[in-house]
């Protein structure tokens, strides 16, 4: 099938667009408002776009809390979701009002970051401490403003579970991170395997 996504005659009883692109990254945003209010919200439009120094970004659709608090205060901490703490993580992403402390309603405990004010999950095996960067409008081509906007962050700090470290490497079936598929669906890892970059020797003919 082909389909036109502007005018999204695809024929399906739902938009299989965010089926495709997957698995995606969920990160469990903290953020403070003005006044120290904690805020935690799962982002699965999250992804690193840069190691050197480490970015990430997520994508907040119409300007939600995490959003403000962080273009406010310009720190937020992204703790990884890991299985054991799915039915957390999904209970967090309830559209509650703003002030509404969904740690505290929902008993996740959280332990303090080394480098900025958001604390992060304390039971997630990793999370990164983050310095608020920009936010990015996304225009169309047809110069129309959407409402999702892109938030970047620059990594400062980064907690990592020693029990997750294997041999001096992330063990990332000991991390178990949670992924959103399309849908309702989310992934766990069951299987890593390791394929090195070729040579351009390796690939070319002759």
């Amino acid at each position: 099938m082909h389909y036109d996504t502007r005018l999204k005659d695809h024929g399906l009883p739902h938009d299989p667009f965010t089926a495709l692109v997957v698995p995606r990254p969920i990160g469990w945003i903290s953020s403070l408002d003005r006044q120290g209010g904690l805020n935690l919200a799962p982002y699965s439009f999250f992804n690193a776009v840069s190691g050197r120094p480490p970015f990430v970004i997520f994508a907040s659709n119409n300007r939600k809390h995490s959003q403000a608090n962080v273009e406010e205060t310009g720190e937020f901490t992204v703790s990884i979701a890991s299985s054991a703490q799915r039915v957390e993580m999904n209970a967090s992403s309830a559209p509650v009002p703003a002030g509404v402390d969904e740690a505290a309603l929902l008993g996740i405990d959280m332990a303090p970051s080394r480098l900025v004010r958001p604390p992060r999950v304390a039971k997630s095996p990793a999370a990164l401490e983050c310095a608020y960067v920009k936010s990015v409008a996304l225009t169309g081509r047809d110069g129309a403003v959407h409402p999702t906007t892109i938030v970047i962050g620059e990594v400062l700090g980064v907690y990592i579970d020693d029990r997750v470290i294997v041999d001096g490497r992330v063990d990332f079936l000991r991390l178990q991170p949670l992924s959103r598929l399309g849908y309702r669906d989310y992934g766990v890892l069951t299987e890593v395997f390791e394929m090195p970059r070729p040579t351009a020797e390796e690939i070319m003919p002759g």
